[in-house]
């Protein structure tokens, strides 16, 4: 059992000292941080808490997992390790690709109306139509 806590379904209003204070009942809170948006830096409504021991972790996931505070239910349970690998990106769908061009090159009986009408739009003036 780890001393590092995951701690979800936060108010989007609650606050580290808040975070804090709630677990301090618990044991020994080493720190507390609940996890910021970077664009808004408002809450995304979870963090981490990192107990003294490993009995005040536990302690802390017993009493609070399932409890109301703010209006909303707690998720409190070990936090999991770091996976190796940066986050983020562009969603793994690669490249642009040929885009609109590649239909300007298909027969136009294979092209439905719709596709027709938005290749002639995008042609440019005096291209075969």
């Amino acid at each position: 059992m780890g001393k590092r806590l995951y701690v979800g379904n936060l108010s989007y209003d609650a606050t580290d000292e808040r975070l804090r204070e709630i677990f301090e009942a618990h044991g020994s809170v080493t720190s507390a941080q609940i996890i910021m948006d970077r664009d808004t830096g408002r809450s995304k409504g979870f963090g981490f808490v990192e107990m003294g021991t490993d009995q005040e972790a536990q302690a802390a996931i017993t009493a609070l997992n399932g409890q109301q505070i703010d209006g909303r239910a707690l998720t409190v349970n070990e936090a999991r390790p770091k996976t190796e690998g940066g986050g983020g990106g562009r969603g793994g769908y690669g490249g642009g690709g040929p885009g609109l061009r590649w239909w300007s090159r298909r027969p136009r009986q294979l092209l439905t109306r719709r596709h027709q009408r938005l290749v002639s739009s995008l042609s440019p003036p005096g291209a075969r139509r």
